[in-house]
């Protein structure tokens, strides 16, 4: 997949937010209200395009009025609709240390001695973390916590990262998923 046909998912929107058709979007960028900025995003049901008109931030979730959305019973309809904006129109990172987690896919993900142990698939986040998904060259999966420690470097250029597996799970020794 290259650069100009990525996805990157940007929020997911949750319950309705009072009776007037606002909602509660889940925001994963950076500044939670830069979302609103991103103009139309596409989402994961077909055909369906969101555009943010005004958006706050509360202690935990954005709530947001979106185009077209007037009552509570519309906003409720939206409930898990994934936002994603294409990778295409978000800025380059300014210092070669910053990435988009979607700029790891496809990474070929390597021992510090340069042997090869998979291709990076996803990096999740189910609550406690970062996630390195890397499927080994025999089909199996392997989830590595995405830190410093474990990945020491990334070099996107050069189209590969560095996994220093952590001491209870050496390369061979997981259990598949």
């Amino acid at each position: 997949m290259s650069t100009t046909d990525k996805k990157l998912l940007m929020g997911r929107i949750g319950a309705a937010h009072g009776i007037k058709g606002e909602v509660r979007i889940q925001s994963f960028t950076e500044d939670p209200l830069a979302l609103a900025s991103y103009g139309p995003l596409t989402t994961n049901r077909p055909g369906l395009v969101i555009e943010i008109t005004s958006a706050r931030t509360t202690t935990n979730v954005l709530v947001a009025r979106v185009k077209g959305i007037t009552d509570r019973n519309a906003a409720e309809t939206l409930n898990g609709v994934e936002l994603y904006v294409e990778r295409a129109l978000l800025p380059e990172p300014d210092d070669e240390e910053d990435f988009y987690h979607a700029d790891l896919i496809g990474l070929r993900a390597q021992l510090d001695d340069g042997t090869t142990i998979g291709q990076v698939t996803a990096v999740p986040n189910f609550g406690a973390g970062d996630i390195l998904e890397v499927r080994g060259r025999e089909g199996d999966t392997y989830l590595y916590p995405f830190t410093r420690e474990v990945v020491p470097h990334i070099h996107l250029k050069d189209g590969y990262l560095v996994i220093v597996p952590p001491v209870e799970t050496e390369p061979g020794d997981e259990e598949p998923d």
